[in-house]
């Protein structure tokens, strides 16, 4: 038993795996929790894409809402009453599904200010951020109008949807304070408007790709310097068609990680295509970058 304790501890430090990784998130400082780090389906035990960002003991901000996220984030103990913004990478039912559940349930909070939140604009084939809310809960046509009187102010608070501008692939600053800054770039996810998300608190930035192919290779400028770069793993090295004009392969992640010198890498959106390939996925970004690498679970936090 021992041989085999001594062989398992060797193997993980081998894989240089992160030491400020816990499963619960303290209250002092700053900590990134995974929600959801699958993808869309329904037998990979994991929920859909979500995360928060917490500083001293609050949940400040939430990055995508998918589907089970919001099980999670009662799990995580964290208050609707902090969130300062939600930030969604696109309109995916496994990156935006759980927002109807958030909203309902913030009628048992005691939530008085108004909450922001932020998404790519629309297409063809998806609708803007403020297209897709209206569709939920505007007061006429909305499959949830019964919720309007957060969107009209009628209410104790309001859902202030912004659109962020896809076309122009440049970095766009959507809100800003003297305690953090929220930035977002386009990414190419096919024909989907997507979105990278950056968030600079303090001294400290984490940057999330959301679903990408890096056909526009914007991620790289986002993610410059930062401390942890969410990176989402839905594809295996070698894959090729549809799926890869969606998504990036582990060498892909590895060169942008290290051409951006991220201190931290999470590789998370773990489908079934990657699950139990962790170290095939890993050799793939070694031969790029050299950093702590993360493979990310439900409810995991991570220290800045």
């Amino acid at each position: 038993m021992l041989n085999k304790c001594i062989i398992l501890v060797l193997f993980f430090m081998s894989m240089n795996f992160s030491v400020f990784a816990a499963t619960t998130c303290d209250e002092d400082g700053l900590w990134l929790q995974v929600l959801g780090s699958g993808g869309p389906e329904l037998d990979d035990g994991r929920a859909s894409s979500s995360y928060v960002i917490w500083s001293e003991g609050r949940a400040r901000f939430v990055i995508d809402i998918g589907s089970g996220s919001m099980f999670q984030f009662e799990q995580s103990g964290a208050s609707i009453n902090d969130i300062e913004a939600i930030m969604l990478s696109h309109m995916h039912v496994d990156h935006s599904n759980d927002l109807p559940a958030l909203i309902k349930a913030s009628f048992f909070s005691n939530r008085s200010h108004d909450l922001p939140i932020f998404g790519p604009s629309g297409n063809n084939f998806m609708p803007s951020l403020k297209h897709y809310v209206d569709g939920l809960f505007g007061n006429e046509h909305g499959a949830y109008r019964y919720l309007s009187s957060y969107l009209d102010g009628s209410d104790t608070y309001r859902l202030l949807p912004h659109n962020v501008d896809v076309t122009k692939q440049k970095e766009e600053t959507v809100l800003v304070n003297s305690q953090y800054k929220l930035i977002a770039i386009p990414v190419h996810h096919g024909v989907i408007p997507a979105l990278a998300w950056r968030v600079e608190f303090a001294d400290k930035a984490i940057v999330f790709s959301g679903d990408m192919s890096n056909r526009y290779n914007t991620l790289v400028r986002l993610a410059k310097q930062a401390d942890i770069l969410v990176a989402h793993n839905a594809v295996p090295e070698g894959v090729k068609g549809v799926a890869r004009s969606l998504h990036m392969p582990p060498s892909v992640i590895g060169q942008i990680a290290e051409q951006a010198h991220v201190k931290q890498l999470v590789i998370s959106h773990r489908m079934k295509r990657t699950l139990g390939q962790e170290k095939t996925t890993l050799t793939h970004i070694r031969k790029k970058y050299e950093g702590p690498v993360m493979f990310a679970d439900d409810l995991q936090c991570f220290r800045l």
